[in-house]
């Protein structure tokens, strides 16, 4: 985000006898008219500037924010929009982005709290330490809720078929005050993107309504804070807590399984929340109905709402997911590769990033190209080659699937161009890949002659030699039938 105007482009670059005050103060200023009232005071005014002369007319600028999620997100908005103006102003400068560290806010958290009068310290104290004293900052708790992947937001997430509900459930939940569907429960198995949406919920909850509270954590978090409240005799204080919240996010509710105690903790402020009108979104690797060791009651709440499942991705949203990711990692992967690795990892999404960022990081650090070679050496104990014998059956699905054509297309008498080349790609290959003769081959493509495969085998092999693109057709299917 880059802004830029006559007027800026006119002013010139403050001269190095000025003192920090002013340099600060003229950036505050341009930030303000640059980016309006509204932005500027709730992500820019509670940020504090400090300016440091590096030398030769060289000033580093640090920018101190009160939280971790603040300084993010200005960070990820505004940030170039800031250097920008930054670079006008002290043309050599330097910008770094910080957190308030514990020891400053304790030091602010004890000025508010003796600024208030002595009636109302004793009921002020704790709200004083959780809850800014801006009431347009984001209301949450650092050390309560887990970290927030600035990745996992609703603009980096693929959306096919397989996830399609879920995805719309959680931006529908995203985007409104008043639950729609609570609690909104998101069930699928490893690596399908449900945490994916719960991050993304969280910061577009904290950007859109500042103001609401926001708790989110895995359930194994959930229970160890309810135990230590056990264990310090301070569950009144952990109801408050838990009970308070805008927003209660909990991931991975399949963990509290068979802890009573903490189930029915759970499904207390399950109900107090939702009594209350307060959005409740819980993940797990299982549907309600089906989640072990928990308790009849707990499961049926958690039916109430909507149940969206993540079903696991197809060939194409893989594809698709490869390709956006390839774009983020800003290094051009061949097509041939990113579809290589979308037939061969279908496990889950997570693999199959992990996948190709080891493809990515190796040709960066070592230099070399990608190519379907070098990620069949580079990820070879992912793919896991197999040992199994090829089928000619397998040969005609697979060859089927890759070029759009029936099965029954391999066996017919068609000739059409369309239906002819795949079913020769299929002869050639079991000639290639089994150890069929050549009369068996014919004889499982309807009955065919030897001559006829001899024929085939002769095609493909001439049209590999002129066509690079059909030769890297051929290897892809090759190699998707070898591993």
């Amino acid at each position: 985000m880059i802004f830029q105007t006559s007027s800026m482009a006119s002013r010139p670059p403050v001269s190095p006898e000025e003192n920090s005050g002013p340099l600060w103060a003229t950036l505050r200023s341009l930030l303000r008219e640059r980016l309006g009232e509204t932005a500027f005071r709730r992500w820019l005014e509670p940020v504090t500037g400090a300016v440091s002369e590096e030398g030769a007319g060289a000033f580093h600028l640090t920018l101190t924010l009160p939280t971790r999620f603040m300084k993010d997100w200005v960070e990820a908005h505004y940030g170039d929009a800031i250097r920008t103006l930054w670079q006008q102003i002290a043309p050599q400068g330097r910008i770094a982005f910080t957190v308030l560290s514990p020891l400053a806010k304790a030091v602010q958290a004890k000025q508010a709290i003796d600024s208030v009068t002595p009636v109302t310290i004793a009921p002020l104290t704790r709200t004083l330490l959780s809850v800014s004293s801006d009431a347009s900052e984001p209301r949450f708790d650092d050390g309560l809720s887990a970290d927030l992947d600035p990745r996992f937001t609703f603009e980096n997430f693929v959306v096919g078929k397989s996830n399609e509900l879920a995805y719309a459930a959680a931006r529908r939940v995203a985007d409104t005050e008043n639950p729609t569907f609570n609690p909104l429960f998101l069930y699928g198995g490893v690596g399908l993107g449900k945490t994916h949406l719960m991050h993304a919920i969280a910061w577009h909850i904290r950007a859109t309504f500042p103001k609401r509270r926001v708790i989110y954590m895995s359930a194994e978090k959930f229970m160890y804070q309810f135990v230590r409240a056990l264990r310090f005799k301070d569950t009144v204080s952990f109801k408050e807590q838990f009970r308070s919240v805008d927003v209660l996010m909990i991931d991975d509710v399949q963990f509290i399984g068979g802890k009573d105690s903490t189930q029915e903790e759970f499904f207390h402020t399950f109900n107090a929340l939702v009594d209350r009108n307060r959005q409740v979104i819980v993940s797990a690797d299982k549907s309600p109905q089906d989640l072990d060791r928990v308790e009849e009651r707990l499961r049926s709440r958690l039916g109430w709402g909507l149940v969206a499942d993540v079903h696991p991705v197809g060939y194409e949203l893989r594809l698709g997911i490869l390709q956006a990711k390839s774009e983020r990692l800003g290094c051009p992967v061949p097509e041939k590769v990113m579809e290589f690795l979308a037939h061969k990892i279908a496990s889950n999404v997570r693999e199959l990033e992990g996948a190709l960022n080891r493809l990515v990081a190796h040709a960066q650090l070592v230099g070399r190209t990608i190519s379907l070679e070098m990620t069949q050496e580079v990820l070879a104990d992912m793919l896991r080659s197999s040992e199994r014998r090829i089928t000619i059956d397998e040969i005609q699905k697979r060859v089927a699937e890759h070029y759009n054509v029936r099965v029954a297309d391999m066996h017919s008498a068609r000739r059409a161009r369309a239906v002819a080349r795949p079913r020769q790609v299929a002869m050639y290959l079991a000639k290639q890949l089994t150890p069929r003769s050549l009369p068996e081959i014919g004889r499982k493509f309807g009955g065919r002659d030897h001559t006829t495969v001899i024929h085939a085998v002769r095609k493909i092999e001439e049209l590999s030699a002129y066509d690079s693109s059909f030769r890297e057709d051929v290897e892809l299917l090759r190699r998707l039938l070898q591993n």
